[in-house]
């Protein structure tokens, strides 16, 4: 199976503290990468690195066949990122923002057209097309974010916490929109605290202090850790 991203010794270094340290590991095609550690862990800078945002301190790495440092103009065309904050803007309506990042990422006037089109009739978002972001609520917010974060296509997606700070209910109708992104051929790669989640990723890892401190499926990590859930294998790495 293709590899989607490829790390080997990572490392991110603020002065003396390495807020990424020294992490190796790799992403199939086609997987849902699970990313989990507690806030301050170092996921959402290893994400940075991995998106070209941040340069590495020393390491290597390759995202979707381009090196995260010589090639970082070339690699944001193959990938989608979904930043914390969602990355849409508040004073643009749901149309303008997909035909912002539509020219961003690349696409021509007749594909952003018909892929926006798309989007709004899968997502039954016709009512509210001409919108204001600022004024639509925060779970279909989520939900816009990731359909122009995938509007391109792209061979892989990032999504840094994507279900932070909203119910139960669009949690679950959140991770339905990346099920269906991995049917049509999305590697996935997202960061959350939230351990239950774990049970939706094909592999995941661990991060504590900057470094990857598990890695494996749900049920060779609860294994190997004697542990019932996810929050059992956290705090026995924690500790």
């Amino acid at each position: 199976m293709n590899k989607v991203i490829e790390v080997e010794n990572l490392t991110r270094a603020y002065g003396d503290f390495k807020a990424v340290d020294n992490i190796s590991f790799d992403v199939k095609k086609g997987e849902i990468f699970g990313f989990l550690g507690a806030n301050g862990a170092g996921k959402t800078t290893a994400m940075k690195m991995l998106t070209g945002i941040l340069e590495p301190t020393s390491g290597k790495g390759k995202v979707a066949g381009f090196d995260i440092k010589t090639q970082r103009n070339q690699l944001k065309y193959k990938i989608g990122y979904m930043s914390q904050k969602f990355s849409l803007y508040e004073d643009l309506t749901l149309k303008e923002n997909v035909k912002f990042y539509g020219g961003i990422y690349g696409l021509d006037n007749k594909t952003i057209v018909e892929r926006t089109n798309l989007m709004i009739e899968r997502l039954g978002l016709e009512n509210i097309e001409d919108t204001l972001i600022s004024e639509i609520p925060l779970g279909w917010k989520q939900k816009i974010a990731f359909s122009v974060a995938t509007i391109h296509q792209p061979e892989i997606v990032f999504l840094d916490e994507p279900t932070s700070g909203v119910d139960p209910i669009t949690r679950r109708q959140f991770w339905d929109l990346i099920y269906q992104a991995t049917e049509e051929g999305i590697t996935v790669f997202v960061t959350t605290h939230y351990m239950d989640e774990a049970e939706y990723c094909d592999r995941i890892s661990m991060m504590v202090q900057g470094r990857i401190e598990a890695m494996g499926t749900l049920e060779e990590l609860l294994t190997k850790h004697n542990a019932k859930d996810m929050n059992e294998v956290f705090l026995k790495l924690a500790r």
